[in-house]
């Protein structure tokens, strides 16, 4: 990757330069004409990997008040970069171009920490410098070769003559000599190996949602990366400059996001994610019935099994790896291990319900039987959590019961979901447990309105989580968009929620009210408490994608009023930023004419979010398939935030969907397979 200002000049400031495997090839690449740093003009994105940045200089002693050069720079990410001067002067330009260059070859992990070591001194090396230390080492070389190397000062020096209506051009190349890591580490999208959706094309009467879906997949595509163990296996790497690599939740939401695009992207970050499963670490999962009978291989007993409790210290199986995550000023740190475990589960029967073909499902689900297996065992006895409810997936029960976990509102969300995703992969396969699931989803939805319910003066809300003894934490949080992210059920219609018809009400009223819409999104946190933070990960700041939930969320519910206002808002901030939305930004309340405050940790781009800005136009046209069945409905937004829209290029069984939405929010599917039939919901 490669990060300047907007004057395109690398100074060594902060994330300055380009790098590569994380490490700073270059650090400083300064151009100067006759001694002269360009006058920035222009610096913008051509696409999530080039940049063009346009400056103009004055000949020294030129009457002439209009500049008579300009300086281009075309800079990609992997390293390349091209400097033309054009002289649009009357005179012929004499002057010298010194392009200085340094680094400190520095690791991405030191640089976010804030270190930043000297500048490593450099070598003159063929048309170029070279630079080594720290075990790692970089080149520069030059086409055409330089006149002069100052290797002290790190100067690349041409004498220049460009005579009038003419240009001069000079192409740099920063690569690494550092030796690889062993194993063998992701590479980007091979040459010839496709994008994993189909490109669709949007139009309607607001152009900011048309520039926002064109340039999220752009910034998409830009962090694909091809599985080690399988090339044509792509998922998506979670962000940059922070996370440039395989983070589990984040692909696989990534993946869901982009289902009405296709199931390419689904299946090959699910078949990534299933080589990546933890597996054989824990005891046996009895079947269904608990007669201590061990299940067929890779089956998952539903709750209320018996099964014995996993030593302390063994892996979970069943686990789908992930980091931990900052949860915010009212809870310790959670282990993303577990949304990403739930969300396998979810995408796997989503990927199906949209047409991913039913070979591929059946060579995943014994993964999805394993996840359920490790849902199973997080379902805490009162010893070890809030009983009833589910905790840390990648906690032993033992540990658990030392240190006893909280429920969380999203976990129990997700929890409830994959239940009945699980169940229904398990129906159609001919796989025992889907019956116990159900049934399990139902007592959890009783426990859940009963326990985590906090009623107030305004009516009540649902608690951000539950300690032990059943202590609600009160705070008012955007994890609480999960609770209307029901998941995409049999004949297109939504699976049931936790929450009944007047709870969603209430909570809908929720995500309207200032303290939590701060005008761009909906804050992380509460403006109203007193640990409210605007620049918090989790204690202020709008997460883009779960604003976005919020607005697909509420409309299925009814609520198109209240989505309508947060649609508004996001749609204000991505005009913002070119229609690349971050992954997240400051909760600041909006102001008339000032834009949103820019997080200073925040990845961009960022996976989720890229995702997440393709779902917010895509969900408005309503299409809810299923392939199985046979069956696709399509139930738009019947206020028609966007105006008139048109989506052609969408994906359902892998053919091409086209849907157009008019002005009342009425739908008429243009183009589709001929074997599905289709509903209005």
């Amino acid at each position: 990757m490669a990060s300047s200002g907007p004057d395109g000049q690398l100074r060594g400031h902060g994330l300055h330069g380009f790098f590569h495997t994380g490490v700073r090839t270059v650090a400083r690449m300064e151009v100067r004409l006759g001694g002269i740093e360009p006058m920035p003009l222009q610096g913008t994105l051509t696409s999530a990997a080039a940049a063009r940045f346009v400056g103009a200089i004055r000949i020294p002693g030129d009457p002439d008040p209009d500049p008579a050069l300009t300086v281009e720079r075309l800079r990609h990410a992997d390293g390349v970069e091209t400097v033309t001067v054009r002289n649009t002067g009357a005179r012929p330009a004499r002057l010298p171009l010194e392009i200085a260059l340094g680094t400190d070859l520095g690791l991405l992990t030191d640089i976010a920490a804030g270190r930043r070591s000297a500048d490593l001194p450099a070598q003159v090396q063929s048309s170029g410098l070279r630079w080594a230390g720290h075990g790692r080492s970089a080149t520069v070389s030059a086409q055409p070769s330089p006149h002069a190397v100052l290797a002290g000062a790190g100067v690349l020096r041409w004498d220049l003559e460009v005579q009038p209506g003419s240009r001069w051009s000079v192409e740099l190349r920063a690569d690494s000599e550092t030796q690889a890591v062993a194993g063998r580490p992701p590479t980007g999208r091979g040459p010839g190996v496709p994008l994993p959706w189909a490109e669709p094309e949007v139009r309607c009467d607001d152009t900011r949602a048309e520039r926002l879906l064109t340039r999220s997949l752009d910034t998409l595509g830009g962090l694909l990366l091809a599985d080690a163990d399988r090339p044509t296996d792509l998922y998506a790497a979670s962000g940059a400059p922070w996370r440039f690599g395989l983070t589990t939740a984040d692909a696989l939401w990534a993946a869901r996001l982009t289902l009405p695009l296709g199931t390419r992207l689904a299946a090959g970050t699910l078949r990534a994610l299933a080589r990546r499963q933890q597996t054989g670490g824990a005891p046996a999962i009895t079947g269904p019935g608990g007669s201590g009978e061990p299940s067929s291989s890779g089956t998952a007993a539903a709750p209320g099994a018996n099964a014995p409790a996993a030593a302390p210290g063994t892996r979970i199986d069943g686990l789908i790896p992930g980091p931990l995550r900052h949860g915010g000023p009212e809870l310790p740190p959670s282990c993303t291990a577990t949304e990403a475990t739930l969300l396998f589960v979810t995408v796997l029967a989503e990927a199906w319900r949209w047409g991913l073909p039913r070979a591929e499902v059946a060579e995943l689900l014994p993964a999805a039987e394993r996840a359920l297996a490790a849902l199973r065992t997080a379902v805490a006895d009162g010893t070890d959590g809030p009983e009833g409810f589910v905790t840390d997936l990648s906690r032993t029960a033992a540990d658990r019961a030392a240190r006893p976990a909280p429920a969380r509102v999203e976990v129990q969300a997700q929890a409830h979901r994959a239940a009945l995703h699980g169940a229904d992969l398990l129906e159609a396969f001919g796989r025992p447990g889907a019956e116990e699931w159900r049934a399990w989803a139902a007592r959890l939805r009783e426990r859940f309105r009963d326990r985590f319910w906090i009623d107030d003066l305004s009516g009540g809300r649902p608690a951000a989580a539950l300690l032990t003894e059943d202590r609600p934490v009160p705070a008012v949080a955007s994890t609480l968009v999960h609770l209307l992210d029901l998941g995409l059920a049999a004949e297109g219609g939504l699976h049931e929620g936790l929450l009944d018809r007047e709870q969603t009400r209430l909570l809908a009223q929720r995500f309207a009210n200032p303290e939590l819409d701060c005008g761009w999104g909906l804050r992380t946190l509460s403006a109203k408490s007193a640990r409210f933070n605007p620049l918090g990960h989790r204690s202020g700041a709008v997460r883009v994608h779960e604003t976005v939930l919020a607005v697909s969320g509420l409309s299925e519910a009814g609520f198109e009023r209240e989505a309508g206002a947060l649609l508004e808002g996001l749609l204000d901030a991505s005009a913002h930023v070119d229609g690349r939305l971050p992954e997240m930004y400051a909760g600041e309340q909006r102001v008339s004419g000032c834009p949103p405050v820019p997080h200073p940790a925040a990845c961009g781009p960022a996976a989720v979010s890229a995702a997440a800005g393709v779902h917010l136009v895509l969900a408005l046209a309503g299409v809810r398939p299923d392939v199985p069945a046979g069956r696709v409905v399509v139930r738009p937004a019947s206020t028609a935030p966007l105006g008139e829209l048109e989506l052609t290029g969408l994906r359902v069984a892998g053919e091409p969907f086209s849907v157009r939405v008019s002005r009342i929010g009425v739908a008429v599917v243009e183009e589709a397979p001929a074997d599905l039939q289709l509903g209005a919901g």
